[in-house]
């Protein structure tokens, strides 16, 4: 099953076990720790593609929840019942989506999720090295440019093409926010 909208959760382990179960991209709020930088990816994927707040069945996911709801009204919410998320580690009965099974989690997906739309004209390793975002001095730094126009955080350069393909920026995007990098590169000293 390939999900268009990204999926929100809360650590690695919730992305791993989700990755086993459906195709889809994920923005992780690191717990309890969700930030001013995490929100606003969370936005900016929202208006892109669309997002599905995925997160535990107990308090710090329905905590989490309500902080990103709040800040971002409108998201799409899949919930698993705590039943199907036990686990146990090191002897101790734990709560998460890590523990659920893939089918599980893809009941608990599908009532929500909206069919992966086909991007027109996708941007390939290719145009990273032309733009000379990747394997070359300055690369880094263009990247950071980059990145910020697009709203994308700041991908280092193995994470920029999966980044730009999981916001869904189309290469004529991709293209005039270049020509912003290459304007503000010249007018640095």
């Amino acid at each position: 099953m390939k999900i268009k909208e990204v999926i929100i959760v809360e650590g690695k382990s919730d992305t791993l076990k989700d990755k086993q179960a459906v195709e889809a991209d994920t923005i992780e709020t690191n717990g309890l720790d969700i930030n001013r930088n995490i929100l606003e990816q969370i936005r900016h994927a929202k208006k892109k593609r669309g997002v599905i707040i995925f997160t535990d069945p107990d308090f710090a996911g329905e905590k989490i929840r309500k902080t990103i709801d709040q800040a971002i009204p409108g998201c799409k919410h899949a919930f698993l019942p705590k039943d199907k998320a036990k686990g146990r580690r090191s002897g101790t009965l734990n709560i998460g989506i890590e523990h659920a099974s893939c089918k599980d989690i893809q009941e608990a997906l599908a009532i929500v999720y909206e069919k992966k739309e086909s991007s027109q004209v996708e941007i390939t390793q290719k145009d990273l090295f032309h733009n000379q975002l990747i394997g070359v001095k300055g690369s880094k730094r263009r990247r950071e440019i980059l990145g910020r126009v697009l709203k994308i955080g700041e991908p280092n350069a193995k994470q920029l093409l999966k980044r730009l393909q999981m916001f869904h920026i189309e290469k004529d995007e991709f293209l005039q926010a270049m020509k912003i990098v290459r304007k503000e590169e010249q007018s640095e000293p």
